[in-house]
């Protein structure tokens, strides 16, 4: 998929497809309601368009990337909602059938990114953003959505796994990739192994996809 992006927003890769084909498996997503979160240039709400979603909305932090997402769009002759702040923002709105999420998760020496490292740094632990997002993610879903989070196998999905269980939302792993490392994973590939996120020379990382069930009577079962 060819998008236009502004200076500094997120090119699409490797864990935006392994999550669009995730999305493409959600049977709720034909005439629902769709969240976007971090939405970047805005390929997830565009793969969702094309495969027949009710309505789109988009929400990212960065201005440059709601105006990515909108140029998009409007290239497609899609209609999204754009929400510029914070995720929690989308809470004042009725709730959605599909959230889906490509949210910052590198460790970071530093907590919180600044410019271009906004759509990637997460803190020390890389869970800067999934832990608030895993606590109201439910919150987000009707009694029958469905959210999809895709993230690094280094930023602990067990921990996302039991956080959105405890909350009691079904949730397991429906998809998993691995990639060689991009700019940012082999430009700190030292730090990250002195801190034990990877092993020494290690230059390729596991992506890993988490679907939540709002009831955990729903079943998911784990990729073969």
């Amino acid at each position: 998929m060819a998008v236009v992006r502004a200076p500094r927003v997120y090119r699409p890769q490797a864990d935006t497809w392994l999550l669009a084909r995730a999305l493409n498996e959600v049977p709720s997503l034909r005439g629902g309601r769709v969240l976007d979160v971090c939405a970047g240039t805005g390929a997830l709400t565009m793969a969702a368009a094309a495969a027949g979603a009710g309505s789109l909305t988009a929400v990212d932090l960065s201005r440059s990337a709601l105006i990515s997402t909108w140029m998009n769009c409007r290239l497609r002759g899609v209609a999204v909602e754009l929400l510029h702040g914070d995720f929690a923002s989308a809470l004042r709105l009725p709730r959605f059938d599909v959230v889906v999420a490509n949210p910052p998760y590198v460790p970071a020496e530093r907590a919180g990114g600044r410019g271009a490292a906004l759509a990637w740094d997460a803190g020390p632990d890389g869970r800067s953003v999934l832990d608030r997002l895993c606590a109201m993610l439910p919150d987000l879903l009707t009694d029958r959505g469905v959210g999809l989070i895709v993230h690094s196998a280094i930023s602990d999905p067990q921990r996302s796994l039991d956080q959105l269980r405890e909350l009691g939302a079904n949730a397991a792993v429906v998809a998993t990739g691995t990639v060689p490392f991009g700019p940012v994973m082999r430009s700190r590939a030292g730090w990250l192994a002195a801190k034990g996120f990877i092993s020494r020379g290690q230059r390729d990382e596991e992506l890993v996809v988490i679907r939540v069930d709002r009831t955990s009577s729903s079943v998911v079962a784990d990729p073969a």
